[in-house]
């Protein structure tokens, strides 16, 4: 079975994670602050804090923001639900809000009208890598005292008008499953520009130890000494996949440009095909594709599934609306607060996209594809 994503690693990788297994440290060394520079460095400039996972990244990017209790958060449905289950674990309320029907991605407009005097933050997904409208969000939530969080798990490397992902929102985060763009096997990074926000990430992430002599409260203990004024947890990154991670950054730019002519060659052979629409780039963006989003009209999108499972393609669905999960509907949420969400959903099927795809498997894919919408095996199936 061809799988819909998978991880690209190269002797250089696995060098790099052998140079730290034969090293002194395996976590909270030199190969953690190495990774953050090159995150940093990637981002223009703009401190990172390296974590366990994208999850975590998130968890610590609304633990830095001071989300509690009698918070909200808006936040986008078109994501996997991490988006919204870690805001409702520090205490928030989430307030879905409705996406666009072209990218996926939080419409602006619907973000100003979910907003309230409790809105802490607004949580925007760059769903399927197409940077979200960074500008026209930070002013919604600006306008309304709240902060604006990009989830970027999906588009490490690209850019919105000329300036990198990861430099635009107040806090961003980042996945490196293996299935994204680059991978550290688990991990993820959360940026941001504010040095409060940046120094109460890296906190968060390690029990929430303060060892800063001029924030202690008792800093004459003795220099053992460390405190924990708000409580943490350990999310911290080891060395060993620190090194993956920058390893696989030296390669980015060409995992960027493979997703995209892979991108580029599904367009050219399914923008014809009746029955299916293909993906759009919006005025001033450059993507990272992590997804190929085809959308499958008229309600068939379960039978192409099928059949492109049947032929041994891995194709995917991303993502059930999040408010749909029992553990939402059992909160309260329910089914057609977000239309445009729920028909993105019925039409979506991820088709396979990563960067060591070969030409030969795209077209088959693409051959697949057309054979089902081919006019006779529409006959076939009304005889």
């Amino acid at each position: 079975m061809l799988p819909y994503g998978r991880q690209s690693i190269v002797e250089e990788d696995i060098a790099a994670v052998a140079e730290v297994l034969r090293g002194d440290w395996l976590t909270t060394g030199p190969a953690v602050r190495r990774f953050e520079a090159d995150l940093s460095a990637l981002v223009g400039g703009v401190p990172t804090v390296s974590v366990t996972s994208g999850t975590a990244a998130l968890h610590v990017a609304y633990a830095a923001a001071g989300i509690g209790q009698g918070d909200e958060v808006v936040c986008a449905p078109m994501t996997f639900v991490a988006t919204a289950a870690t805001a409702i674990q520090q205490g928030a309320t989430v307030v879905f809000a409705d996406v666009s029907p072209e990218t996926g991605n939080l419409l602006p407009e619907a973000a100003a009208a979910a907003m309230t005097a409790k809105t802490r933050v607004v949580s925007s997904v760059d769903y399927a890598g197409h940077p979200v409208q960074v500008d026209e969000l930070l002013k919604v939530a600006h306008d309304g005292g709240a902060l604006l969080l990009e989830d970027a798990a999906h588009s490490i490397g690209g850019t919105w008008q000329r300036r990198p992902v990861g430099a635009l929102a107040d806090l961003t985060t980042f996945s490196f499953f293996p299935t994204k763009n680059l991978t550290t096997a688990e991990g993820g990074a959360v940026a941001t520009p504010n040095p409060d926000l940046a120094r109460r990430a890296a906190q968060f992430r390690n029990h929430g130890l303060v060892r800063d002599k001029a924030r202690m409260r008792y800093p004459d203990e003795g220099g053992w000494h460390q405190e924990v004024h708000e409580f943490g947890l350990n999310y911290r990154l080891p060395d060993v996949l620190c090194a993956l991670g920058s390893s696989q950054l030296r390669r980015l730019a060409w995992f960027k440009e493979r997703r995209a002519e892979i991108h580029a060659r599904y367009t050219a052979g399914l923008s014809d095909v009746d029955g299916v629409r293909t993906p759009v780039t919006l005025p001033g963006a450059d993507p990272m594709w992590h997804l190929y989003p085809l959308r499958v009209l008229d309600g068939r999108r379960r039978d192409l599934f099928d059949h492109l499972r049947a032929g041994g393609i891995g194709v995917q669905v991303n993502y059930i609306p999040v408010y749909w999960h029992p553990v939402f509907a059992d909160l309260g949420y329910q089914r057609g607060m977000c239309p445009n969400a729920e028909r993105f959903y019925a039409e979506e099927l991820s088709l396979p996209l990563f960067p060591d795809l070969s030409d030969d498997y795209v077209d088959r894919v693409i051959e697949l594809v057309r054979k089902f919408f081919s006019p006779e095996r529409s006959l076939r199936s009304e005889q």
